[in-house]
């Protein structure tokens, strides 16, 4: 490899990116206008960034450059691309959620994942686009052009993360930052071919994004989202969560980091899984089955795991997830929204909105997650991992919410995504790690979910996979 071309330096991880700056064979300039070049090449097509910050890119690689020179200390991602999604509060960038009511917000403060990244050298390369408001689990919103997926462009990449997966999938940029509210950041890094992951509830604190109380639709998701890393490998997600993790008084739920070392990894000594490819109730496309089984056979032979395949006996949280979410959701703002907006607004979320919910339906809500919670606790006294597909579909097209088919089962159109929202309900660390692909190529990913809090532990068991399975060499041809 010669990491002064600009098609190599765009097919770097971000700890190659980073050790190749400190070391001056590149500099953050040369890497930042061969990543931006490449988004001028592709991103047309792709629609992974829905506001470019071109300008503002190569100034804060001229500033680290300069610190460089001068022998200033530099951070540990000095000179790294990053994406933001949409959803993460920018100070001085516009950051619209996806929606006609913020087509104009320009926030007067970072997000603290922005600040910790700005401040630990990382190149802003724009924000990426998102369904709006996150409520949504594909890659379009009434704002911006559709976002498509890098491995076939006449399908979506997943969401809401949807422009940052794209953007890490296509080499533009390699690493982003998403949100992950019932999987925003697992789904999208499944069906682009890359590493999602969320770490333990407060592990990375999040504002003002779902806690500022002047802004219907970002304020929602308080008790599930959480912000994580979408990368081309595990080392560059545990070099960001390095960076984000950390409490913070904006977040009340925010929690100390101390017990974790985000970068070393260990071996990961004997492991008993438990697998389930259905929750004992999700359709699930063949495909999607055949490469998780094959996933499941790499933790057997060639990590030592223990895997059992069983019922997790786990209560349907699907229609009680979405109660929960309803329930953090500012209804009087979003409702006055809906009818300023009318038909600007996204169908499916005006819809939720609308909803004539009652205090039944939330408390009844909340008993079924402490039902899940409990459940899950005591499945971990027995096993260090839960094992799922991350979703029961591989890409489909653009346009839609979901299939309604699915292995010859009607179903709804957020069906899909039914495997996520436990680690969300939970607070549990989950990843998706790209485990094959379907006979038509389109990636699949697999879904791992650690014991509370086990955040670094969950890192080593992926790394040793990323090892036994590789995946980075796979890159998508339709880009």
């Amino acid at each position: 490899m010669n990491p002064t071309d600009a098609a190599e330096i765009c097919r770097l991880s971000a700890t190659e990116t980073a050790a190749l700056i400190r070391s001056r064979e590149l500099s953050p300039v040369e890497v930042t206008d061969a990543v931006l070049d490449r988004i001028d090449a592709v991103d047309g097509e792709l629609g992974a960034f829905c506001t470019p910050t071109p300008d503002l890119a190569r100034a804060a690689a001229r500033r680290v450059a300069d610190d460089i020179a001068a022998g200033r200390d530099t951070g540990p991602l000095a000179g790294v691309p990053l994406g933001v999604k949409d959803l993460i509060s920018t100070k001085g960038i516009r950051t619209t959620s996806g929606s006609h009511a913020y087509a104009d917000f320009v926030p007067d403060e970072d997000d603290i994942v922005v600040e910790r990244s700005v401040a630990a050298g990382a190149v802003v390369l724009g924000k990426t686009n998102a369904t709006e408001f996150g409520y949504s689990a594909t890659g379009h919103n009434p704002l911006f052009p559709v976002t498509r997926n890098p491995w076939d462009l006449d399908r979506t990449p997943g969401g809401s993360s949807a422009g940052s997966a794209a953007a890490v999938a296509a080499g533009l940029g390699p690493v982003a930052l998403g949100s992950d509210g019932g999987g925003s950041v697992r789904v999208p890094a499944a069906l682009c071919g890359i590493f999602g992951f969320k770490a333990s509830m407060g592990r990375v604190p999040v504002y003002p994004g779902c806690r500022d109380e002047r802004y219907p639709g970002v304020s929602g998701w308080e008790s599930v989202e959480h912000i994580g890393p979408l990368t081309r490998t595990v080392a560059d997600a545990a070099l960001m969560l390095s960076v984000l993790t950390g409490p913070d008084p904006r977040d009340r739920h925010s929690i100390p980091c101390a017990d974790v070392d985000w970068t070393r990894r260990r071996p990961t000594g004997p492991l008993r899984i438990a697998y389930s490819q259905d929750l004992g109730r999700v359709a699930v496309d063949p495909e999607v089955r055949r490469v998780a089984d094959e996933a499941a056979r790499v933790f057997e032979k060639d990590l030592g795991a223990e895997v059992d395949r069983i019922d997790l006996q786990l209560p349907d949280y699907s229609t009680a997830f979405g109660a929960i979410v309803a329930a953090e959701t500012d209804l009087t703002g979003m409702r006055a929204m809906a009818d300023r907006l009318g038909p600007a607004m996204s169908p499916h979320l005006a819809a939720l909105v609308r909803t004539p919910w009652t205090a039944e339906q939330f408390t009844d809500a909340n008993l079924v997650r402490k039902a899940v919670v409990n459940r899950v606790a005591r499945l971990m006294s027995t096993y260090d991992l839960i094992l799922t597909p991350t979703t029961s579909v591989a890409a489909f097209p653009v346009g839609v919410q979901g299939p309604e088919l699915i292995d010859g089962r009607m179903v709804p159109t957020d069906h899909w995504t039914s495997f996520t929202p436990l680690a969300n309900l939970t607070g549990q660390p989950a990843a998706s790690l790209p485990a094959g692909r379907t006979r038509g190529g389109l990636p699949v990913g697999v879904q791992l979910i650690g014991r509370h809090l086990a955040d670094g532990a969950l890192l080593d068991v992926c790394a040793a996979y990323e090892e036994a399975a590789p995946w980075r060499d796979a890159w998508p041809t339709a880009v």
